[in-house]
């Protein structure tokens, strides 16, 4: 039998939503290869180095569905962007002073266990690897949603069946992400993925090229609509679930007072981006507007397949780095020997087809969003902070204007949970014509 490795114990480098870093996740590093993970954990980023990470962290596929998420609730809502940006900024500055009390916490599961013992760590590693699962499942949905757009007409034939159409299509992306999910070194696909901020820059210029040039930016909208509150704040809170990577970022740094700075700059420039694309895509489009503004833009223009081919480059390089670390835990969890290289294929691979499955079963992109956002999101990056601090710091025992600013986002995350996660499923259960 392999040596066993607890997946908990070992930093995730890789973006809940998409995009990170400088990951390569190999379970079989070298020697020296160790010893480079080693100065990276006692920390060797600069502070330009950790805004990029920091931004690739929270840069992703949420800016495609920030114009839905507006339209949505309204103009009026367009308020609650910037205050689910705050409450996280603010939850992301609690977990570095989480970090602060001891030296051995360097990841999310960590903070969960210090604060909670196993169960802590147990439920913090569950939310995490089900956000990766859920969000890795829906680049499929985004994959399948933009081709069949592209090719509305076009089908094929596999294994003897005809398919056509979103299914066909994330079936196709699929057998095309399958060797990459083969590989145990992703170094090579891990700098397409640390691309995340060009690329939403890259999406946002290109939308704004489409309005300028062909749609205009006429759209009314609507002022408010207390309906679509839930989907749209839930939406916000996906474009800002990067906290399971905020440790390993301060840990990685050379300076650690920097932190919060970078995180400061990092939420603002990244709010910002959202912001704007949010602002034009429901000025050109209105109640038109589809889950994932690319879906809205003619696909005739050159603008156009900038945004839209940058849209599906990027999650098929992205798509392995999200499974790795499930992989990596279910491989470790299972107690195989880690030279088993059939083992390895086969729990790869069954990986993909149940993602594959769930794809097709509920081709809702922004209705899985916003239930990714509402029960997953909210919890690690708004609810699982608070709590963690509160039971390391004590502070629950003593009043003060931060405790009532902690409970306040508490009582918001758990608003956001219940409302939220409902009116997803509700929405979800709808379209297979179910009531809920």
């Amino acid at each position: 039998m392999g040596e066993y490795h607890d997946p908990l114990t070992t930093p995730l480098l890789i973006n809940v939503k998409e995009d990170h870093i400088e990951i390569p996740i190999n379970t079989k590093q070298t020697d020296e290869e160790s010893v480079l993970d080693d100065k990276e954990i006692l920390g060797t980023s600069t502070f330009f180095k950790t805004c990029f990470n920091g931004m690739n962290a929270l840069s992703g596929v949420g800016i495609l569905s920030v114009p839905y998420a507006l339209a949505s609730g309204g103009w009026l809502t367009f308020i609650l962007l910037f205050v689910v940006a705050a409450a996280t900024f603010y939850t992301g500055l609690l977990m570095r002073r989480c970090m602060d009390v001891s030296s051995k916490i360097k990841t999310y599961p960590d903070i969960g266990e210090y604060a909670f013992g196993k169960k802590g760590r147990m439920i913090a590693s569950s939310f995490m690897y089900l956000e990766l699962y859920v969000v890795a499942t829906g680049f499929l949905i985004l994959e399948g949603d933009n081709l069949s757009n592209l090719f509305p007409d076009l089908s094929f034939t596999l294994a003897g069946v005809k398919v056509y159409g979103q299914q066909g299509f994330v079936m196709l992306v699929a057998l095309i992400i399958l060797p990459s999910m083969w590989l145990t070194d992703l170094r090579k696909i891990s700098y397409i993925s640390a691309t995340g901020v060009l690329a939403s820059v890259l999406i946002v210029l290109s939308v704004f090229w489409v309005g300028a040039e062909d749609t205009g930016f006429r759209a009314k909208g609507r002022f408010f609509n207390l309906n679509g509150i839930p989907s749209g704040v839930s939406l916000y809170t996906f474009c800002f679930c990067a906290h399971p990577v905020f440790p390993t970022l301060y840990t990685s740094m050379k300076d650690k007072r920097q932190f919060s700075k970078v995180l400061l700059l990092c939420f603002a420039l990244c709010t910002i981006s959202y912001a704007t694309m949010a602002v034009m895509g429901y000025l050109m489009f209105g109640e038109h507007i589809k889950s994932q503004v690319t879906l809205n833009l003619p696909i005739d223009k050159l603008s156009s397949k900038i945004a839209i081919y940058t849209t599906l480059v990027t999650p098929i390089a992205k798509y392995a780095l999200m499974a790795t670390p499930i992989i990596n835990a279910i491989e470790s969890s299972s107690g195989f020997n880690y030279n088993n290289k059939t083992m390895s294929l086969v729990i790869r691979t069954m990986f993909l087809i149940s993602s594959v499955i769930v794809a097709i079963a509920i081709p809702f992109f922004g209705y899985l969003m916003s239930l990714v956002g509402a029960f997953l999101s909210a919890t690690a990056s708004i609810v699982i902070p608070c709590l963690c601090y509160l039971k390391i710091m004590g502070t629950y025992g003593r009043w003060g204007y931060e405790l009532v600013i902690i409970i306040g986002i508490i009582l918001m995350g758990i608003s956001v949970v219940i409302i939220g996660t409902y009116t997803s499923l509700k929405q979800i259960a709808s379209e297979f014509h179910l009531s809920f």
